[in-house]
């Protein structure tokens, strides 16, 4: 075994993040050959398979798995180092973060405490924004996205995949039959999302009693006993909010949520630190 190029390594994430070559290829500015010439080499020079390669796409093999956690604190390192290397003087000024309200309101905003300090010459601009913010336009620095982007200039990672279940307050559950439930769901404007459509054609002919345009507004009529209502357990405390998840039926919708930056912006050491704050955030809260 000899010592791996860094470079191979940055490939290797890219690949897992993305899911396929295409993917990798556009995050990094590069060909598809490029990726997978990276990856043959990363896994001649570690001297083990890291992917297994099938028609429909490649798929990591166990060796691949435990090389991830490992990778990623190389990187996170090398992110570190060159932060140091710029000065912290350089860490000054407002950085503008675009995020869905209820995850800028409920998971970013209450975890985002020990960055500020680490940051304490920037300011933070978190917004949460339905809307895709211009970042062309600059409109934002960083936005944290369900779609991912398809323009040029974009610099994109994936930060988890996103999970759904059902919730109600224990109160309700002991009240209401499965029969008697009633739900909580998106208005006109939300109503095409992945779990909104699942949770419409499972809910049968039974009433939706509430709709917003606002997950957390959903949130808090689940933990008032309003009704039933799909949620991520990634963005809210669920053990402290009183709900109780419904194991049956299960939500098979899994949305990746990306974080997005335009490349120029990228460079700026106020904007790298606080895209390394946010990505490590996710990678601990993130359930296994």
């Amino acid at each position: 075994m000899s010592q791996p190029d860094w470079d191979d390594l940055r490939y290797f994430l890219a690949l897992h993040d993305a899911g396929s070559l295409s993917g990798a290829a556009r995050a990094a500015g590069v060909e598809h050959t490029t990726v997978a010439r990276r990856i043959d080499a990363l896994e001649a020079a570690l001297a083990v398979r890291l992917f297994d390669r099938f028609p429909r796409g490649w798929s990591l093999t166990a060796a691949g798995r435990e090389l991830v956690p490992h990778a990623r604190k190389m990187e996170d390192g090398l992110h570190g180092l060159l932060r140091v290397a710029g000065g912290g003087a350089a860490l000054t000024g407002t950085v503008c973060v675009s995020a869905p309200p209820a995850l800028a309101a409920y998971m970013l905003a209450p975890r985002l405490m020990p960055a500020l300090k680490r940051l304490s010459g920037i300011e933070l601009d978190l917004r949460g924004e339905a809307r895709q913010t211009d970042l062309t336009r600059r409109e934002s620095d960083i936005a944290l996205r369900f779609q991912r982007p398809t323009a040029p200039g974009m610099a994109v990672k994936l930060l988890a995949t996103v999970g759904y279940q059902l919730y109600a307050s224990a109160a309700y559950l002991k009240k209401h039959k499965p029969e008697q439930w009633e739900f909580l769901g998106y208005d006109a404007l939300l109503q095409d999302t992945p779990q909104h459509q699942w949770l419409d054609k499972m809910r049968g002919q039974r009433r939706y009693c509430l709709r917003s345009n606002d997950l957390g507004t959903l949130f808090q009529a689940a933990v008032a006993g309003c009704g039933v209502a799909v949620l991520p357990p990634l963005f809210f405390d669920i053990a402290r909010s009183g709900l109780v998840a419904v194991e049956a039926p299960a939500c098979p919708v899994k949305r990746k949520l990306w974080l997005v930056m335009h490349e120029d912006v990228r460079r700026s050491p106020p904007v790298r630190a606080v895209a390394d704050e946010i990505i490590a955030l996710f990678t601990y809260a993130e359930p296994a």
